[in-house]
């Protein structure tokens, strides 16, 4: 699947709860199907700088794509970085580098989340996009 069908299912399954509380909900849940990053990556180095609660992401290249793993020690981040990585991992650099978060929007996730948790968010997607900057720029 593309990245902006991956985006557009996440929408669609947003689009099925009426309040916000089922949203946290939903992204608790999903935060409890992250694929775990290794202990060894849970590092300084893989820190991601400007959330509230300690996010660690690292991502690999895998047969031309980027797969990602993360963590938290936060639910409701986990489940944050769940959506992200779910949107972008197993893509190709080239692929995330271009790719819009529109979709973080359309779904409202930015305008419920607390000021620090926001900055949080916009933080996880700069990483995520960094790490396709580094992989593309070696690979070319």
């Amino acid at each position: 699947m593309t990245i902006k069908e991956i985006q557009n299912e996440i929408i669609d399954e947003f689009s099925m709860f009426d309040d916000w509380m089922q949203r946290y909900e939903y992204i608790i849940e999903l935060g409890k199907s992250l694929p775990l990053i290794n202990e060894e990556y849970k590092t300084d180095e893989n820190l991601i700088k400007g959330c509230q609660s300690k996010v660690w992401l690292h991502g690999e290249e895998k047969e031309d794509k980027i797969v990602f793993t993360a963590d938290s020690d936060a639910i409701l981040t986990k489940g944050i970085i769940a959506i992200l990585i779910r949107a972008f991992s197993n893509q190709k650099a080239a692929d995330i580098i271009n790719a819009d978060t529109d979709f973080i929007d359309e779904i409202g996730l930015k305008e419920h989340l607390s000021a620090t948790r926001a900055n949080g968010l916009v933080s996880m997607i700069k990483n995520i996009k960094m790490y396709a900057l580094a992989f593309n720029a070696k690979n070319n």
